[in-house]
């Protein structure tokens, strides 16, 4: 492993990026609920942070939430087809179970599909507010927080009222929902249901036959100020659909046409106390939650290989201020439960795909921040975990931010996190591939450093971040026995490098038009120096907002992603082949018009370049759509 430098123990940083499709505020004081145990505002967090507002969401009027985080800095999406097909996201060339997802503060990453969150799953609907917070969070948060944590606040009632909302568009999709919010005194309750349904593309290179999808998705938030020192708050969502796909049927490494179908059904549940001192000095929080995943695949109209998952987390974050919260120090006690299931025909010699496990992971996190004078803010962590499948392990961070001035700010951080081996990996006998009960935690250290510069009289805000991580036990899971011809998970010796660089800027040019952007140059490769797949080395977003008048609004978008590459695996005894995949650019356009208060018309223009792509070998992408939409509220 290569040595820390020193330099990042003492000037460190981040960058925060504030991506914008509308007038863009760019003040520092921000709070932040996911950077740290306790909320903290913005200026005291040195990790780089991007937020995505409800305006945002709704200038952008996406389905698909993973479409928007294209322009977060450091991400890299790869869908395999048409909407709601599964999707995968990169995080400074990391792995896509190396992002930890939660959902008001649930986390909801699925045990049954490779510790990776199914954004194919996922809509845009009820979305308050988008927290993504780059760099290792695992000294906070655990296993899957090894490049960083996106946590999702869903909507809650801030008025009472009903809101409604209905839009179609190309390849017959149909997105409609409403919503009921009640809000009086100290108490709030807010229901909302949306349904989305495709006929979809062929995602194949041949053929003709569509794959469709269907996402019905139901949101409860409520919360009740007892008095002025308690709140209960209560959140739970349900997204149940299907989605199609094909499949290589004739092993010859080329997907066609095939009549494959798997239904979902994933759930977030929390119910929470928070509780202070009539001083405020004493923080206290006990969270409840439950994350739950279902999930079928049918061939041919015949039911194949099932798969289930269960999360459940009894968290106490208690914190301590003092010298007028200068200094903070807080601790969580934690206790995870995970169970996974697997349920299919043997198809492999007498392998039986035929599982029931179960993991327990008992924890403890302890944080300290401080103010060391008006400039400088130091921040330290660290977490145990005692897991019952592994030994315990240990990790750390460290951050600190120095104000040079009002509008300039140096932070960085270093910290180590880890990933355990997923239950697919160690259990999970389906086809050819037979896992390894024997493998151990994936291990990270990390650092980063950057500036944050206001210009514009903070009208403006240009970031810079470097970053750099070691990966040490990666777990390849493509490795081939030459006697049964099936393939199992291992641990690799050596350590994989990812380094890069993110720059990031956004502002108002002037009271009508904002623009942001985003370019990340990530160098992501294994111990054997090979470039690792799915993985560009450039990628890039702008954005141009114009409020062309008080009730008429013009967002667009831009993005780019660089030439990656991808494994091709040819009929046997062909070894595996690496090809490369072409760049593409994306232009995307929405227009908003409101005659009032309570109406909405939105036109929406996606890849309207009709650009030809694929981010996955041989999964043909969506070309140009759009889509007309209307929301009205009571």
């Amino acid at each position: 492993m290569r040595k820390i430098p020193l330099l990042s123990l003492a000037v460190l940083v981040s960058a925060t990026s504030l991506q914008a499709q509308t007038v863009i505020d760019t003040e520092i004081q921000e709070v932040l609920v996911s950077a740290s145990l306790v909320p903290i505002a913005a200026s005291r967090s040195g990790n780089a942070v991007t937020i995505i507002d409800r305006e945002q969401l709704k200038n952008r009027a996406t389905v698909s939430l993973s479409n928007i985080l294209r322009d977060v800095p450091g991400f890299s999406v790869s869908q395999v087809g048409v909407l709601g097909s599964q999707t995968q996201i990169r995080v400074r060339g990391a792995e896509a179970n190396h992002l930890l997802v939660t959902v008001d503060g649930v986390e909801a990453n699925d045990p049954s599909q490779g510790d990776e969150f199914s954004w194919g799953t996922l809509t845009a609907s009820d979305i308050e507010r988008i927290e993504i917070v780059r760099g290792p969070q695992s000294s906070l948060r655990g296993s899957d927080a090894v490049a960083g944590v996106v946590n999702i606040i869903t909507r809650s009632a801030d008025t009472s009222g009903i809101g409604l909302f209905v839009e179609s568009g190309s390849w017959s999709t149909h997105h409609s929902g409403f919503s009921l919010g009640h809000k009086q005194d100290d108490f709030d309750i807010r229901f909302g249901l949306s349904h989305v349904e495709s006929e979809g593309d062929n995602i194949a290179r041949s053929g003709a036959e569509n794959d469709g999808y269907r996402n019905t998705t139901v949101n409860l938030k409520s919360g009740l100020k007892m008095n002025d020192q308690m709140t209960l708050s209560f959140a739970a969502r349900e997204s149940d659909g299907m989605n199609q796909f094909d499949a290589d049927n004739d092993f010859d490494g080329i997907i066609e046409d095939q009549d494959r179908m798997s239904e979902f059904e994933n759930s977030t549940m929390r119910l929470q106390g928070d509780y202070s001192s009539r001083d405020g000095a004493w923080q206290h929080k006990i969270l409840i939650s439950r994350a739950k995943s279902d999930n079928t695949a049918f061939a041919d109209g015949v039911q194949g290989n099932v798969t289930a998952s269960t999360k459940d987390q009894y968290q106490y974050t208690g914190s301590l201020s003092w010298a007028q919260g200068a200094q903070t120090l807080s601790v969580l006690v934690e206790r995870e439960e995970e169970e996974w299931m697997q349920r299919g025909e043997i198809s492999w010699g007498v392998y039986d795909p035929n599982q029931d496990r179960e993991r327990d992971t008992n924890s403890l996190a302890i944080e300290y921040r401080t103010d060391i004078s008006n400039q400088l803010t130091l921040a330290a962590s660290g977490r145990h975990d005692d897991n019952s499948e592994f030994d315990g392990a240990n990790t750390f961070r460290a951050e600190a931010i120095y104000r040079l001035s009002e509008n300039t700010r140096l932070r960085s951080a270093v910290g180590t996190a880890i990933k355990n081996p997923t239950f697919t990996e160690r259990f999970g006998f389906y086809t050819n591939f037979i896992g390894n009960p024997n493998l151990i935690p994936e291990e990270s250290t990390s650092w980063e450093l950057g500036v944050d510069q206001q210009l514009m009289g903070g009208d403006a805000t240009l970031s810079l971040t470097l970053f750099d991580a070691d990966l040490e036990n990666e777990i390849n899971g493509f490795v081939l026995d030459p006697t049964t011809f099936a393939y199992t998970s291992s641990n690799i010796d050596g350590a994989s490098e990812r380094r890069g660089g993110e720059i990031s800027a956004a502002g108002n040019l002037s009271e009508s038009l904002s623009l942001s952007g985003a370019y990340t140059y990530t160098d992501s490769t294994g111990d054997d120096s090979v470039r690792e797949v799915r993985r560009p080395q450039h990628t890039a977003s702008l954005n141009l907002g114009w409020q062309a008048s008080d009730n008429l609004y013009l967002n667009t978008n831009i993005q780019f992603t660089g030439e990656q590459t991808d494994v091709y695996f040819p009929p046997f005894p062909e070894p595996s082949q690496v090809v490369d995949l072409g760049s593409h650019t994306l232009l995307n356009i929405n227009l908003n018009y409101a005659p009032s208060e309570k109406l909405d018309i939105y036109l929406k223009l996606e890849n309207a370049l009709d650009d030809d792509y694929e981010e996955v070998f041989g999964y043909q992408t969506l070309g140009f759509g759009a889509s007309l939409g209307v929301r009205y509220s009571l």
